[in-house]
């Protein structure tokens, strides 16, 4: 059995959608279901810290969050083992301490108390950029979180870094008999230089290399999953754009992100920070260890 999921909870309609869309998951890994929620009230969302809150209700309202979670997950299907854990922390401190052990961790796209506008919550983004495990954020249109489109997308940077990438991209594929979308953008300098002619010897020469480079990222998940269907897509211009249109048919894109050791900041490169904030569907999080 893989390693348990996790899914944060806060009360949110965005952790509601998030809770279903990893009770689903945890059927299609067959694997159990931990739903946490991160109590420590002075890190309450939208709240000041006050010494006049009332610690007793907050832990009562906390665990109230919890026992409609985990009852919400048993109306779902009975076939997934869900359990609920209050956690006295901060709640994205909370959830990525819980990354060392989860199989992946599960998030809402927004908090309870974000600000309007906000396109993703700061304990997302937070778990997003440090988490130890992938991460996925649950965002996007009801058909795409449905798996309505029988795909699952993923963005190949270089062949070196993408085998926990793809490995995770297929494995997603696998579960959910989707096709598997490999999308590797490219860029030709002398197409950037303003008033500079095309010279089709140089594009020819800047696809077949990124051609080369997806084709090498990809042989290994090919020989282990031959009878995947899969789209390649080599596409000149920004990766960004590459990715956002692909998620517009996908029921995941999954993406990487390098961890440096002793780094305790955010590790997220903007490419990670576009598809996190504008992505059509749930975004997968693959950390580079």
């Amino acid at each position: 059995m893989e390693q348990p999921l996790a899914v944060g909870v806060d009360g949110s309609e965005s952790s509601l959608r998030a809770l279903d869309w990893a009770v689903d998951e945890a059927l299609r890994r067959g694997t159990e279901l931990r739903i946490l929620h991160g109590s420590s009230w002075e890190w309450y969302e939208g709240r000041e810290p006050s010494f006049e809150i009332n610690r007793s209700s907050v832990r009562v309202y906390a665990d109230t969050i919890v026992a409609q979670a985990v009852e919400r997950a048993y109306r779902r299907t009975v076939a997934v083992k869900a359990t609920g854990q209050v956690l006295p922390a901060d709640p994205a401190a909370a959830l990525i301490e819980e990354s060392r052990e989860a199989g992946a961790v599960v998030v809402g796209s927004r908090g309870r108390g974000e600000l309007t506008g906000l396109l993703l919550g700061s304990v997302s983004l937070a778990v997003a950029a440090q988490a130890e495990c992938p991460v996925i954020v649950v965002r996007g249109a009801e058909q795409n979180l449905a798996g309505g489109f029988g795909q699952v997308a993923v963005g190949v940077d270089s062949a070196e870094d993408a085998a926990p990438v793809l490995e995770f991209a297929f494995h997603a594929a696998e579960r959910r008999d989707a096709e598997v979308r490999a999308v590797h953008a490219w860029r030709c300098p002398a197409h950037e230089l303003p008033d500079h002619p095309r010279a089709e010897d140089a594009t020819d020469a800047h696809r077949l290399l990124a051609e080369g480079e997806l084709a090498q990222a990809l042989r290994e998940q090919l020989s282990v999953h031959r009878d995947r269907t899969v789209r390649r897509e080599v596409v000149e211009g920004r990766a960004r754009t590459a990715l956002l249109d692909s998620a517009k048919t996908a029921d995941l894109l999954v993406v990487g992100a390098r961890r440096r050791k002793g780094h305790v900041g955010m590790q997220l490169g903007p490419v990670n920070h576009a598809v996190l904030h504008h992505a059509s569907c749930p975004v997968a999080v693959v950390p580079h260890l």
